[in-house]
């Protein structure tokens, strides 16, 4: 009895309580709270806000390659702990994030068989929920997972915005309508003063999660691996499960750190080498076009340029060596002297990055990372990586550690989505998994983007700038210069299809002539845009509708506001600003005759914290804003 009052003592501490044979563990605002019951199968979580059920998860059950009882689990053990700390990113969204938290961690043990246990941690934060699975390493180990049982049950058939791939377009539609397997974060609409989104986080060696519908009910969502996992290899931890609550859509984008908490902390020691910065593209693979590239990023506060597929061959022939500087003729003529420009670009500060398709990377890694090293290469862009299976999951996590060991920051593009893992490995800086201006996306569905697949982090939308589809498709280009403080990515790639004056623009490369990047172009809002930020602020949006942003630099704040399908009115408080300073707002915008002479308007205006900034947008544009402090 003493032992039994003394865990009951100790778990009370924690806002943690028992209810008959239910455990609850609260936040640490006690703003959520989770109910967990223990069933002869697993667990039954139920989440819940003060007024309100959430939904019901079930977890710890899964299916395995051998017969495993999992039919007489009670819970044998509980251990607590709390964390409540700040720490401080290399690069981010903010440069300080709290991490505070209530975690239970439950051994449930086979009555039939005390060897077979399971430990699920559950974790309360004030911005939701996250567990994960640890198995027994002498009991799990040669034991295979089939399936996943994880589910996520709803009493109502709320709305969801679903896509079946990193890359592909968003439909807003019902739980109900899930036919095939979905990408996370999936974000559902509760009602108008509750969404959730739910994901993974720090998979890092187990199969990809996605979500499909639970074939014995409409309304739940169960987890879909892509393929087998073997514990063994994946060290017989799971990544965390989560779900992100929150008041409004800009809420849970402002939380997004929530996903980096559950990764582990930093393990680079020396990270002077890791620095964002705004990226231009070279696309015709010629010296000439280089080394334009670096100059004009030397002239526009540029930090690299990226030289594309094609300049070690064609990048989807296994015989392409991504050890020697051989042009594809298909792509350019060339010449390209590759060794040149990086000296001339080392000598002017301007970092070289390259891509490298996975074709290469998986028979040459070994070989390349430190030969791209000695070339003085600061990074790489992994194209057309393999995802979703362990295998390939563990693989693409390695090659981000090898290449941090030589110093090589990493772009990862195409299917693979964000689970926090830059937090560990900060030269990991960003990845596409995103339907970016590649794909001319609406501004629609750009507002879709920020508030779903930007839950998860960083995102390379490849910002464009001349190219046609701006005005065609995309809402011009102040609304472009507004994507880019909006989407958020350490290494933001603009200018995607354009090229310097100095460059060939004639002949070879990605984009043809589409647009030359001449002085009399509005390029100053580019040249002063950072990548990362001190404090990231959604000041109003509605997914696929509207959006604005904040974000602070040092004194300064930028700020990105879309519309997609209808003329709005914005209103924006400088309530954000110092109460005591002075500031100057440099506004960018498009009127309707404006987006159709594809002209920029600019406007300054004297601010302070009681301003307020109105303009009317036109419907399928954008305003960008440069809040600068005058001293």
């Amino acid at each position: 009895m003493k032992q039994l009052l003394l865990l009951s003592f100790s778990i009370l501490s924690l806002n943690v309580f028992c209810i008959g044979k239910d455990i609850a563990l609260k936040s640490p605002s006690k703003k959520l709270t989770v109910t967990i019951t223990s069933k002869s199968s697993g667990l039954s979580l139920h989440l819940q806000d003060s007024k309100k059920s959430i939904l019901h998860a079930d977890a710890g059950k899964f299916v395995f390659d051998k017969a495993v009882n999992q039919d007489a689990y009670e819970i044998t053990d509980i251990k607590k702990s709390s964390s409540n700390e700040t720490w401080h990113p290399v690069y981010g969204e903010k440069s300080t994030v709290s991490n505070k938290y209530n975690e239970l961690a439950l051994t449930l043990t086979d009555k039939s068989n005390l060897k077979n246990t399971l430990n699920v941690v559950i974790r309360m934060y004030d911005e939701g929920m996250a567990f994960r699975y640890i198995f027994d390493q002498k009991f799990a180990a040669g034991l295979i997972i089939n399936e996943e049982l994880t589910a996520f049950h709803f009493d109502t058939d709320h709305e969801a915005w679903l896509t079946n791939r990193a890359q592909a377009e968003y439909k807003k539609d019902k739980i109900s309508s899930i036919t095939e397997a979905c990408e996370r974060p999936l974000v559902i609409k509760q009602n108008e003063s509750t969404y959730l989104a739910l994901g993974e986080a720090a998979l890092v060696d187990f199969a990809r999660m996605k979500f499909k519908q639970n074939e014995n009910h409409q309304l739940s969502i169960q987890a879909d691996l892509e393929g087998a996992v073997d514990l063994q290899k994946a060290n017989f931890i799971s990544p965390w499960r989560y779900v992100m609550v929150a008041d409004s859509p800009g809420k849970l984008l402002e939380n997004n750190y929530f996903i980096l908490n559950l990764n582990e902390p930093n393990k680079i020691e020396d990270t002077s080498w890791i620095k964002p910065g705004k990226v231009i593209r070279e696309v015709t693979l010629t010296t000439q076009g280089g080394l334009a590239c670096v100059d004009f990023a030397t002239k526009h506060n540029l930090q690299y340029v990226e030289f594309d597929a094609g300049w070690y061959g064609n990048e989807y022939e296994d015989a392409s060596d991504a050890s020697t500087i051989t042009v594809d003729p298909k792509r350019s003529p060339g010449p390209l002297d590759l060794h040149h420009i990086i000296d001339y670009a080392n000598k002017k500060g301007i970092g070289i990055i390259l891509y490298v398709n996975r074709r290469a990377l998986e028979k040459q890694i070994d070989e390349l990372l430190p030969l791209y090293q000695s070339w003085g290469i600061k990074g790489l862009k992994y194209g057309f990586v393999n995802v979703g299976p362990q295998e390939w999951t563990s693989w693409l996590h390695d090659a981000i550690r090898k290449a941090a060991k030589y110093h090589l920051m990493v772009d990862v593009h195409d299917e693979y989505r964000p689970t926090g893992y830059s937090r560990t490995y900060p030269n990991f800086m960003t990845q596409e998994g995103i339907r970016g201006d590649e794909e001319s996306p609406s501004t629609e569905h750009s507002l879709t983007t920020l508030f779903t697949r930007m839950i998860a982090g960083a995102g390379d939308n490849t910002n464009c700038y001349l190219a046609p589809r701006v005005t065609e498709k995309m809402g011009g280009k102040a609304g472009q210069m507004a994507k880019a403080i909006m989407l958020y990515s350490p290494w933001q790639f603009v200018y995607w299809y354009d090229r310097p004056e100095g460059s060939p623009h004639e002949k070879g490369g990605a984009g043809a002539a589409t647009g030359i990047l001449m002085e009399n172009e509005k390029l100053d809002f580019y040249d002063a845009l950072p990548t990362v930020w001190d404090d990231t602020k959604v000041l109003d949006g509605e997914i696929g509708e509207y959006a604005t942003v904040a974000r602070k630099s040092g004194d300064n704040w930028f700020v990105g506001s879309m519309t997609a399908k209808q003329d709005q009115n914005v209103h924006i408080s400088m309530d954000f600003l110092n109460k005591n300073g002075n500031y100057e707002a440099m506004m960018l915008y498009q009127d309707k005759d404006d987006l159709k002479n594809n002209s920029v308007q600019v406007e300054k205006i004297p601010v302070n914290q009681k301003s307020v900034l109105s303009r009317k947008l036109s419907r399928n544009s954008g305003l960008a804003i440069i809040i600068k402090k005058i001293p």
